[in-house]
């Protein structure tokens, strides 16, 4: 099974917790993309979608699937989405293709948020991933010194802004050991917009797709 084969078929299995009736939160990126394809023959079913990224928005359209503003939405029942990183207490590393702010946003809305991904995703510690930072243009060079104290190599991504109109500084040669803390210090950094680490708010389910077929993981407990 190749590696999209293997984003495909943790997509396909995420199908089984949709609740017809009720509007879902749909992430963004390439596992994302297999998802949202795969509801094409069940969007009768879902009478709406919150979405994360303006190319989810559009792909979702183009199914006729309705996209409304969270904030008419309310309280979300599923929430799907894929990872760059995961590791066994369902923590990740988020934010590749940019949209990590409304990414988390619409996690902290969902009563379920179940992650897809191949299984090349999951790691013993995450950090081998540059961890996205999304910032005020203004704090960019700020920031990026603060992150340097905190054992980071910080990188502007260049010719990218985010939909909401922020650089993403992408962070190289972290090994993180304690997620929830890692997470609580970046955001106290003035100027930090989101950093693409979702501790405190972990994925419920974690459903990988590879060569030895589906996984679904719930979180480890120690």
């Amino acid at each position: 099974m190749t590696q999209d084969e293997g984003k495909r078929e943790a997509a396909r299995a995420a199908l089984k917790y949709l609740r017809p009736g009720e509007p879902i939160g749909i992430g963004t990126g390439s596992t994302v993309n297999h998802f949202i394809d795969l509801l094409a023959p069940h969007k009768l079913d879902i009478p709406a979608a919150v979405s994360s990224s303006e190319a989810s928005t559009a792909r979702l359209k183009a199914l006729g699937i309705p996209v409304v503003d969270l904030n008419d939405a309310g309280t979300l029942s599923l929430y799907v989405d894929g990872a760059d990183e995961a590791n066994r207490h369902l923590q990740l590393i988020k934010g590749g293709g940019g949209a990590l702010t409304r990414e988390k946003i619409i996690a902290a809305a969902s009563r379920m948020f179940v992650c897809i991904a191949d299984d090349s995703k999951l790691v013993q510690a995450l950090g081998r991933f540059p961890l996205p930072v999304e910032v005020v243009p203004m704090a960019r060079s700020y920031v990026a010194r603060e992150l340097v104290r905190l054992g980071g190599s910080p990188e502007l991504r260049k010719g990218f802004t985010t939909d909401n109109g922020n650089p993403i500084l992408d962070v190289h040669g972290l090994r993180i050991e304690k997620p929830i803390e890692f997470e609580t210090r970046i955001n106290q950094i003035a100027g930090v917009v989101t950093v693409g680490l979702f501790a405190h708010r972990a994925a419920d389910l974690l459903i990988l797709g590879g060569a030895g077929g589906v996984r679904e993981l719930k979180a480890a407990t120690s």
